[in-house]
């Protein structure tokens, strides 16, 4: 997607090796025509596949789970990073931040994701795939199907990427970034 392609290597701040920083457009700050732009792709990337829920884990991934929602006019629904005191009857399990290097509990209310749903999970980034095989294991516990995986960057000099479609679930990348050094990204 040459739009957010663009925007990364205009905005975005090589911090090192494998941290990029793109807080201008996609994690604090955001380009709302770039996340209507990435919606729709995905629309188009995952089209005919029955899709009836978006899921993904707060926070960067909301405002990218909410576009790909307008587009496939579904609900979006988000794992929660802490366990509400106001939510009994839910879904959990623990993901390994490769980010902040730590662990933490996804929750999401049973209530939201049921048997037969038909989800489709996106997130800002992909990195080791801790956080969609911590949402893969989510929605098989649901008795729900992963019907594909939308991402905006991944980082393809990293495992996630061949992990999760190792595991032969639908991936589509808009960005997939090859190497970073100072202030350059080239991709794939």
């Amino acid at each position: 997607m040459e739009f957010l392609r663009s925007k990364i290597k205009e905005e975005g701040r090589v911090i090192n090796a494998t941290t990029l920083k793109v807080d201008s457009f996609l994690n604090h700050q955001l380009d709302p025509q770039l996340m209507l732009e990435m919606g729709k792709e995905f629309k188009k990337r995952f089209e005919g596949k029955g899709i009836n829920k978006i899921l993904t884990i707060e926070a960067s991934g909301i405002a990218i789970g909410i576009m790909a929602g307008l587009a496939f006019d579904v609900p979006v629904v988000f794992a929660k990073k802490k366990k509400p005191s106001t939510m009994s009857d839910m879904y959990c399990t623990t993901v390994h931040s490769f980010t902040k290097k730590i662990d933490y509990d996804i929750c999401l209310s049973k209530e939201f994701l049921k048997p037969g749903d038909r989800v489709l999970v996106v997130d800002d980034f992909l990195a080791m795939g801790n956080a969609i095989i911590g949402l893969e294991k989510i929605v098989a516990e649901a008795g729900a199907e992963l019907c594909g995986v939308g991402i905006a960057i991944e980082k393809g000099f990293q495992e996630g990427g061949r992990i999760i479609r190792d595991r032969g679930i639908h991936l589509e990348s808009l960005a997939i970034l090859d190497t970073m050094e100072k202030d350059e990204v080239k991709f794939l």
